[in-house]
């Protein structure tokens, strides 16, 4: 008798069961403080009902999860973080779908995941302070009944390359289902978006390292998936929205075909890769493949037309 494939099931009032036809799960990324600053200005404000609305509109856009992320200097993160979800919670339209409880701090995670109906996504818990803690927070994230996103980060720091990405997500992924118990397909390894384009030769290859990552990762470790923020890849080209959106439609298209199956990205913001100027696709698509050594060159004296 053949074995049922186990699916990654999360929910807010409603359902979301990520099979292998859902290509791509969109996490709506405008309520975090850290990627949106109009969504931080709502905040540090107080103006939490129009702070609302941000998350409405990205549901309406087409966002399956939320992100939202309170870790600002400024804010007391924990109580944003709940009068935040218990607002959006009493808000059916929004409530629908599940929520990625999204904080560099334990407390603010925790204080969040208390808040929460249904199965939520913690982001995110990582081997940064050994072992140890990780398979505390591990069992803790069990505890509450959600999948957690991991990030290729360990005692030496964040993941760079291609190898230390697959070294630290399979040394993860071994603890998590070997010592935790933790069902491999509520892992999300998030193996570290970073931009590229910055004129420093070593950050050249960073997107290819990010997606031969991913290819392995999602051959060698069964059940888990696969995430990251998106608008990482683009940071060199802040201020210029249209080749921004440009270079995250030529890397999420790389990417998806090499097994990202899940993203932080502006929902709804996005062109289609088909869509795009041949001119300007095949120039970021240059610089997310690394092609050639003069392609951070060739996109920025085409960069201002658009």
């Amino acid at each position: 008798m053949t074995a049922t494939p186990r699916h990654t099931r999360l929910s807010g009032l409603e359902p979301l069961v990520i099979t292998p036809d859902l290509l791509f799960i969109n996490v709506g990324e405008r309520t975090n403080v850290t990627g949106s600053a109009q969504f931080k200005k709502l905040i540090k404000e107080g103006r939490f009902e129009e702070a609302v609305e941000v998350a409405r509109q990205q549901v309406a856009n087409g966002a399956q999860i939320l992100d939202v992320n309170m870790d600002e200097g400024l804010i007391d993160s924990e109580a944003a973080m709940v009068r935040f979800l218990n607002l959006i919670m009493s808000e059916p339209d929004i409530a629908r779908i599940p929520v990625m409880v999204d904080s560099s701090k334990w407390s603010v995670i925790e204080a969040g995941l208390k808040c929460l109906q249904g199965k939520s996504v913690v982001n995110s818990i990582s081997l940064k302070e050994g072992e140890a803690a990780f398979i505390e927070h591990a069992r803790k994230v069990l505890r509450y009944g959600a999948a957690a996103v991991v990030m290729a980060f360990d005692e030496d720091g964040q993941a760079d390359t291609c190898a230390r990405k697959v070294e630290i997500c399979t040394r993860a992924y071994k603890v998590l289902t070997e010592q935790v118990g933790f069902p491999p397909e509520d892992i999300i390894f998030d193996p570290n978006i970073f931009a590229v384009a910055t004129g420093i030769e070593e950050h050249d290859n960073y997107a290819v390292d990010f997606i031969e990552a991913t290819r392995i990762i999602k051959d060698t470790l069964p059940g888990c998936h696969v995430s990251g923020g998106v608008s990482n890849v683009s940071f060199s080209f802040r201020g210029n929205e249209p080749v921004r959106q440009a270079i995250h439609s030529v890397f999420l298209y790389h990417a998806i075909r090499a097994g990202m199956d899940m993203g932080i990205v502006n929902a709804g913001g996005m062109p289609i890769y088909d869509d795009l100027d041949a001119d300007l696709r095949e120039r970021v698509e240059d610089v997310i493949l690394n092609r050639r050594k003069d392609s951070t060159e060739r996109l920025l004296e085409i960069a201002e037309k658009y």
